[in-house]
């Protein structure tokens, strides 16, 4: 399955909007872990998923994030 990491920028004034967009949205990345900026200033947020596409792996955030967010396709590899 193809995996994505899932990029969210957004400014300071919006960060506790970004985070609130999770209450009530049922997802399968609730209660997982997020890379995270915001305590650093940076304001950017990113989730790595595996999902068939694009645009399933960006229905895994809530609405409010996801139009905020772009989704890259992705794999890891070793550092030479």
């Amino acid at each position: 399955m193809p995996r994505f990491v899932l990029l969210h920028q957004h400014t300071p004034e919006r960060c506790a909007t970004a985070w609130a967009a999770w209450a009530g949205y049922h997802s399968d990345l609730r209660g997982t872990q997020a890379g995270c900026t915001c305590l650093h200033g940076g304001h950017l947020a990113w989730w790595e998923v595996d999902a068939p596409d694009a645009d399933t792996a960006l229905r895994m955030l809530p609405p409010y994030v996801a139009e905020r967010a772009h989704a890259l396709s992705m794999r890891r590899v070793v550092t030479p």
